[in-house]
């Protein structure tokens, strides 16, 4: 979602600043701003992309030692250029504090009405212009315990960079809820919301801790916990895929994740020799011997990843799974098992949802925890018991490809093992699934190969404004999943639907304008599913099936046929999923749309 970086240097910091923007620009935002304490505060702020800002800034002659920047995502206030951060606040007619967010704060309307009886002007609409004029009030000369005070009126989830028009070479930053790291190097430091923003500056980050405030100099950073006591915080090298921000010969990030899915796949893999529990952590073995049932934790693509797993625990593992959306979990009052192990799906490991609904969890009396995700340094990695890192790489498009079919990897991973624990997998099955596993990359390999005959499809899919989506047991998630995608990035509506549920309302929506997408695998459902298929026929839909290669399905008259080279078996939905995301890619390509950062799209949501 939204981006910081901050800087302090004895050099202009300015193009290091808008560096950063652009590589956090995959985060997803809707309007980009900048600042500079250069014996005063000044400031320049977009509500186009970060380009333009640039543009701005170079027009402006824009320099400085001190500065913060931001990309925001609209929660409070529309997309405008007054909306837009750095926000300032003034005294005696002069702009004094100057201030970045990510987050929401829940209590801004009280501080907000209190501030203006004491005569602030509001200019915005956000709940960070708040923020700063409540750090001005406050302030006494000392930015450190100024911050460190104005935070504890604070409700709800925040990162925060602050500077003071009185105090160059100086900022100060806080983090509740959302991610915030500190990046150091000789004589200039660093803030920013992302390692990612911080590439080519420095590799030296420490990851700040929940209520943690950072004084950032030119001479060194001192953290202090949230009671306002020193504390020392790991410094981590990290590798923040610099390289990733490079399309190469891809037109578009998303498709040049699309395509990177057999390296993500074989990275994820690397280093597995058979299914055992040390895959997940040294505690591992102990963690799922005393297990009796999972409960997966996941919001978006990442539910659709948990929900393809509960099919594999059930009949592979024999454990009894459920898979909660954790934005809807973590407000009700569900019947707690702590024999059960919490997974919880992430790509980015800061989702806030899911944070909570861990932490939920947990206050709840579940006992075990583990996370499947992209982040090795993240705070989901950091906060659960066990883990698995996909190495999916950096993914840079907002609509998640390479992230979900690693995450697929990852669970059956986990499902072998406990199959295995268990006593459900034998050696001769073991063989087999892993050997399945290691010809993954080359069977995605084949399905890229169906690029063009998908690109047909799209054509006639850029036309039409609804879309169904049909699969059955455990290709039904696959279907969501293809849904979603359409829906993201083309703005074209998509349902999907169990396929034996069409007769139960969804068929009342088929017409011959209705086109009907069908995940097809030639598995034990594949009669049933052909039925499913008739009913759409007999309405007059238009049915684009992805079958296997050797399924006896062909085209004809209203239904059109593409083969996938080969039945894969439990594992075909991670083969099944790719020609799904390459429609969505060409459809939108087709129709013009901003592929990458969709409309009203956040690639790492941190706010709730």
């Amino acid at each position: 979602m939204c981006g910081i970086v901050g800087a302090v240097a004895q050099r202009n910091i300015v193009p290091i600043l808008l560096e950063g923007l652009k590589r956090l620009e995959y985060r997803g935002y809707d309007s980009c701003g900048v600042a500079v304490n250069n014996g005063g505060l000044k400031r320049a702020r977009s509500v186009s992309r970060v380009a333009e800002l640039e543009r701005q800034v170079d027009d402006s002659g824009f320099a400085g030692n001190t500065g913060i920047a931001h990309t925001r995502w609209a929660t409070h206030g529309v997309p405008a250029t007054n909306n837009a951060h750095p926000h300032f606040s003034a005294r005696d007619g002069e702009q004094r504090i100057g201030l970045v967010h990510n987050g929401i704060i829940e209590n801004y309307e009280e501080i907000r009405t209190e501030l203006k009886a004491l005569g602030y002007v509001f200019e915005s609409q956000t709940d960070t212009e708040a923020i700063a004029h409540l750090v001005n009030h406050m302030y006494d000369g000392d930015l450190l315990s100024t911050v460190q005070k104005a935070v504890k009126r604070l409700h709800g989830a925040f990162a925060i960079a602050v500077f003071a028009k009185d105090e160059p070479q100086r900022i100060v930053g806080a983090r509740l809820g959302c991610p915030l790291i500190v990046g150091l190097c000789d004589n200039e430091n660093f803030l920013a919301s992302d390692a990612m923003a911080l590439a080519g500056s420095t590799d030296q980050i420490i990851y700040l801790e929940e209520g943690d405030v950072v004084d950032v100099r030119l001479d060194g950073v001192r953290i202090y916990d949230r009671d306002d006591q020193p504390v020392e915080r790991r410094v981590q090298t990290v590798q923040a895929y610099s390289g990733a921000i490079e399309l190469g010969p891809y037109r578009h990030y998303m498709q040049k994740e699309i395509f990177e899915q057999p390296r993500a796949i074989s990275d994820t893999l690397e280093g597995v020799l058979g299914f055992a529990p040390d895959l997940f952590g040294p505690k591992a073995q102990d963690v799922f011997a005393d297990i009796d049932s999972v409960l997966i934790l996941a919001c978006g693509t990442s539910y659709y990843s948990g929900m393809t797993a509960k099919y594999w625990l059930e009949s592979l593992a024999n454990l009894p799974t459920s898979v909660e959306i954790a934005s809807e979990y973590r407000y009700r009052k569900p019947a707690v098992n702590p024999k059960a192990l919490v997974v919880v799906i992430s790509q980015s490991g800061e989702t806030a949802d899911t944070l909570a609904a861990l932490k939920y969890a947990k206050e709840l009396g579940h006992r075990h925890s583990l996370s499947i995700c992209n982040v090795g340094t993240s705070a989901m990695v950091r906060e659960t018991e066990l883990s698995y890192l996909t190495r999916a790489g950096a993914e840079i498009g907002v609509a998640s490809t390479k992230a979900f079919t690693t995450q697929l990897t990852a669970l059956f991973l986990l499902t072998a093992t406990l199959a295995k624990m268990r006593g459900k997998l034998d050696a001769e099955a073991e063989a087999f699934y892993l050997k399945s596993l290691r010809h993954l990359p080359t069977a995605l390999q084949s399905v890229l190969a169906l690029e063009p005959h998908i690109i047909a499809w799209s054509e006639a899919f850029a036309r039409k404004e609804n879309a169904l989506f049909l699969g059955r047991g455990l290709h039904y998630p696959i279907a969501l999943e293809g849904a979603l995608k359409l829906k993201e990035i083309s703005y074209i509506h998509a349902e999907a639907y169990p396929a034996g549920e069409l007769k139960h309302g969804p068929l009342a929506l088929v017409t011959e304008e209705m086109p009907v997408v069908t995940v097809a695998p030639n598995d034990t459902l594949i009669e049933k599913l052909k039925s499913n298929m008739q009913e759409v026929r007999a309405r007059g839909g238009q049915l684009y099936v992805f079958a296997d290669g050797d399924s006896q399905m062909s085209s004809s008259e209203g239904i059109h046929v593409i083969r996938l080279p080969e039945h894969y078996g439990l594992l075909s939905p991670i083969l099944h999923v790719v020609p799904l995301q390459l429609l969505a890619y060409h459809t939108a390509l087709a129709r013009g749309t901003d592929v990458d950062k969709p409309r009203n799209l956040a690639k790492s949501v941190t706010v709730e």
